[in-house]
């Protein structure tokens, strides 16, 4: 039988059946191209989730004639299983704090940075490497979120964070304008660290009880080059580690757009003049109001 009869004898036309094959054909080709321009995304920024992943793409989707939304992105990650399984485990502890060291108190209680190079937040986070750890010290812009220095070193000692330190003072802040905050952990309180700090001007504050509460900036781009970069996976050797930490911290800083300072993305957040928006509800902070008015 051919298409003219069959057509008839479920009362279509053949135009409307050529019509649905294009349209079929149409949104095939339109998935296909979407799966592959979102593994392009995927290679540099390999745990992108899909909301941000949508915002990299929404531009590229428009240019290439590719009508897919936020919520049918979805489906198709789902479909190709590109969502992002995320997955929790013990880390082993990067703060000593019981030491004779002088500690500094707490400066930014009620702080909320309205700039660039008004608070720097400080952390070191562990890179499993073979059967050993490496530790990643960071030094991340509060405002920007732009990571300003950073470290891979091989053991936990004050050199690691010292030499994040001396990456991030190249940008040479305006001295008693900036803020260093960190846990009260060794490293952070030796003599050669603060010696720096005090060099450049840069005003000490320190967290109190040492809860990640206390430094929750530092804290959440741990999280994400770990989750999203694929950094809490075991190296073979101190190289390739270093080498994914480098490529992933420019990815970080130069590709991924961040929703705390409106969809720039850090490097161009820590530049721009015009007063950053954020664009996640602070549902913590929602939960504690509920319970204090209960």
């Amino acid at each position: 039988m051919g298409v003219g009869p069959l057509c008839k004898l479920f009362g279509k036309s053949r135009q409307a059946y050529y019509d649905h094959i294009w349209h079929l054909h149409d949104h095939t080709d339109q998935e296909n191209l979407a799966v592959d321009m979102v593994r392009l995304v995927r290679r540099e920024l390999p745990g992108l989730g899909g909301h941000k992943l949508y915002k990299c793409l929404y531009t590229p989707f428009r240019s290439n004639g590719i009508n897919i939304g936020r919520d049918k992105l979805y489906k198709v990650l789902k479909k190709h299983r590109l969502l992002i399984d995320r997955k929790k485990k013990r880390t082993p502890g990067t703060t000593n704090s019981n030491h004779s060291y002088l500690k500094y108190p707490n400066l930014i209680k009620e702080l909320a940075p309205t700039r660039s190079n008004e608070l720097w937040v400080s952390d070191i986070t562990y890179i499993s490497v073979g059967y050993d750890f490496n530790y990643l010290s960071l030094i991340t812009d509060a405002y920007s979120r732009k990571i300003m220095g950073y470290c891979l070193h091989p053991q936990l000692t004050a050199q690691g964070a010292i030499k994040a330190l001396q990456m991030a003072l190249k940008e040479k802040p305006v001295p008693n304008t900036l803020i260093h905050h960190s846990d009260r952990g060794v490293q952070y309180c030796s003599f050669d660290y603060i010696l720096r700090l005090k060099k450049a001007g840069v005003k000490i504050s320190m967290t109190e009880n040492g809860e990640a509460y206390e430094n929750p900036i530092a804290e959440r781009i741990n999280g994400i080059l770990k989750t999203e970069f694929k950094l809490k996976r075991v190296f073979s050797s101190r190289s390739e580690a270093l080498l994914e930490v480098t490529k992933s911290i420019e990815s970080y800083n130069h590709l991924r757009p961040h929703m705390s300072c409106d969809f720039l993305t850090p490097a161009v957040a820590h530049v721009t003049d015009v007063p950053l928006i954020k664009r996640w509800k602070n549902c913590r902070k929602k939960y504690k109001s509920l319970q204090k008015n209960n």
